[in-house]
């Protein structure tokens, strides 16, 4: 490892090059072998530039190697990759013929003493462990009594649930049936939860009774119930008891309720169940997942198992050189697409960590104190909670070990230089600091961690491998070291089958392929740096500042104006007047003792005039005490865009923080424009 040095962070793992993994196997000992075995071909890529082109050139080969080189445990091998006479708005289907089972490719490791899941909750000194046996077991009888009330292969089951065991247990079942499974986190409201759900008309729910979170302790039957009346489909509503105990809980007013002890009794028989894993196709669904809903109903992405396992396979095992030693945390709820993704871990024998709970409480070093604990290597956050902790002026150096870890990612937001810098110098100077971007569309990520490429900060590491991502213009001109829309060219197989309910494909082609023919377009504004590869990401591409013809994403504002200790978070929305011409606010909320001040304003705007232009500099910068955000942890900035405009935002289920949303109405310094 070389520490980190300004600009650069550089990191050279010799003996575990991810390009070389890769050209060790499709390398043809025999060139002239090509001519008569197509399945075989010469690559001697020297960098990881070379091999990235050849997979996004190449990509049904980058992805029939990378196949066989993950050891994807299936009953039948598939008859052709992919038809590469169709586009990415086609939506070819992938691995035709194959059959497999997502919930087998996860449990398939034979160590039946490792630990698979940790389970951590706040203000509980106990972690909960549960071996890869252990967790066979337990899939196998949920997976009894689910069968044993009914469901079956495309059934919808879902959890209203925290992250724990439970819910992987959930999952993981109804996968091995073939189910479909859909999830929310216990701090969406009810109407965010049946704004999805309603959706989708799921049979089965898996709930709990009560929450913990920052010291304080949520009932959650009363949402449960109105949840329950909701959903006239559910055949039965599992109660698991999380914070009381069963005898202290009444369930009598939930219909069809049961606990989960007794509702795991009916799969038990005179012998342990046994584990089934239905044999489906690469493109049978496993997840639906949701958009945001900040202001409309939210979208209902239904992604393939298939698609979904071998896509986040490559990021583990390639971009994060994961392994059976691995312990992985990600800080998440299982509402967000990052749960997904952290217990996919398990497919490389990993061990999982899932926590629940602030991760503020009891103290800021709550996730520290784990990685120290449980060992942990590899510690996923959001870029938020980083500048939290930069702001309380922590320095875990200086108080924990963190022996064990190697890998920091971040997503959710943009991370910020200072966050690099932050991280280098009071965390870990010989860590990879990882800045992961993609999304819930693909459930998965565009462009993220390398280990064999430096760390330049304030920018993403690279494109990751199969993924044909370029900045376009709006002529639809790909452009290099300007901003522009993140778009992906060639087919990839985690983009989502279809949309539910979207019978004629028209929702999903809006999504998707309107601003560009053929293309994915994916909301987001980004530029790549010709010279490093690196990317930096610049707001969603909705949300685009153009004044003056200037055309920007808010994250070059944020980029600035975070970095003053004055600044606790900030907003930057468009406003536009009849004519429609366009101006720039600026919210600021203060930092605790900081005051907002004209002089302040001064400093921000000539910031801003320095590092950018005079063009970019926001007309008006005024006080905020709230900024909303996604239950996701994502700043809302299209919602405040319309409260300004006049317009209502009827959605608030989607938010952490709706209350926010209030801020912004009737503003006096916003009326006369």
């Amino acid at each position: 490892w070389y520490p980190y040095d300004q600009e650069q962070v550089q990191f050279q793992m010799g003996c575990q090059c991810l390009w070389l993994k890769i050209s060790l196997i499709v390398v043809c000992v025999d060139p002239c072998n090509y001519l008569h075995n197509a399945d075989t071909y010469l690559l001697l890529p020297a960098n990881y530039d070379d091999l990235y082109q050849w997979s996004v050139e190449s990509y049904s080969d980058f992805w029939a190697e990378f196949w066989k080189y993950s050891n994807i445990v299936c009953s039948r091998l598939y008859d052709e990759v992919v038809d590469t006479s169709k586009s990415i708005a086609d939506v070819p289907e992938w691995f035709k013929g194959s059959r497999l089972n997502y919930a087998e490719n996860l449990l398939k490791h034979k160590d039946n003493d490792k630990v698979a899941l940790y389970a951590a909750r706040e203000g509980k000194e106990e972690i909960l462990k549960v071996t890869f046996e252990e967790l066979r077991q337990a899939v196998a009888l949920y997976a009894a009594a689910m069968r044993k009330m009914g469901i079956k292969v495309g059934d919808r089951v879902v959890g209203y649930l925290p992250n724990g065991i439970h819910a992987v247990e959930a999952m993981l079942a109804a996968a091995s049936i073939g189910a479909i499974w859909s999830s929310t986190s216990p701090d969406f409201g009810i109407n965010g939860v049946l704004d999805r759900f309603s959706q989708i008309q799921p049979k089965l729910i898996f709930s709990v009774e009560a929450v913990i979170y920052n010291g304080k302790e949520h009932n959650h039957l009363e949402k449960l119930l109105r949840v329950v009346k909701g959903l006239p489909d559910l055949k039965k509503v599992v109660v698991i008891p999380y914070v009381s105990s069963r005898e202290a809980i009444d369930i009598s007013k939930i219909p069809n309720s049961v606990f989960l002890e007794d509702f795991l009794a009916t799969g038990k028989g005179d012998q342990p169940p046994q584990l089934e894993f239905e044999q489906l196709p690469f493109n049978h669904p496993l997840f639906i997942m949701y958009s945001s809903g900040t202001t409309g109903a939210p979208k209902c992405m239904v992604h393939s198992a298939g698609g979904t396992l071998i896509q986040h396979l490559k990021e583990h095992i390639l971009h994060g050189n994961m392994g059976s030693n691995d312990v992985i945390m990600y800080y998440t709820t299982i509402g967000w697409m990052m749960w997904n993704w952290l217990v996919s871990a398990l497919a490389t024998g990993a061990s999982v960590v899932l926590y629940d709970g602030s991760p503020l409480v009891p103290s800021p070093n709550v996730l520290w104190d784990l990685t120290d604990r449980l060992g942990i290597t590899i510690l996923g956050t959001g870029a938020k909670w980083l500048a939290v902790l930069e702001e309380k002026n922590l320095k875990p150096c200086e108080t924990h070990n963190l022996q064990t870890l190697h890998t920091i990612l971040s997503t959710g937001s943009p991370l910020k230089s200072q966050s690099y810098e932050y991280v280098y110098k009071h965390i870990k100077s010989s860590v990879l600091l990882g800045s992961i971007s993609g999304g819930t569309d693909i459930i998965s990520c565009f462009m993220g961690h390398n280990v064999t490429v430096p760390v330049y900060k304030g920018e993403i590491q690279a494109r990751n491998l199969g993924m044909a991502v370029e900045a376009w213009n709006d002529e639809g001109k790909p452009v290099w070291g300007e901003s522009g829309e993140l778009v992906c060219i060639k087919p990839i197989p985690c983009q989502p089958t279809h949309f539910w309910n979207d019978e004629n494909g028209s929702k999903y082609r809006k999504a998707y392929f309107s601003k560009f023919p053929g293309v994915w377009a994916h909301g987001d504004y980004c530029k790549i740096n010709p010279k490093t590869g690196g990317i930096v990401m610049l707001g969603r591409s909705d949300g685009t500042l153009n004044p003056n013809g200037v055309r920007f994403g808010s994250s070059e504002i944020y980029n600035i104006v975070e970095a003053f200790e004055e600044v606790s978070d900030s907003l930057c929305v468009p406003q536009y007047n009849k004519d429609g011409e366009e101006r720039v606010i600026l919210f600021l909320k203060m930092a605790s003792s900081h005051a907002f001040s004209r002089s302040l304003v001064k400093r921000i705007q000539d910031a801003i005039r320095l590092a950018l232009s005079a063009r970019h500099v926001p007309s008006l910068i005024l006080e905020t005490k709230g900024i909303p955000y996604t239950v996701n942890g994502k700043k809302v900035e299209v919602a405040v865009k319309q409260i300004i405009a006049g317009k209502e935002v009827e959605q608030r289920g989607a938010f952490s923080n709706p209350e926010a949303l209030d801020l912004y109405q009737n503003i006096p310094e916003l009326q006369d424009y």
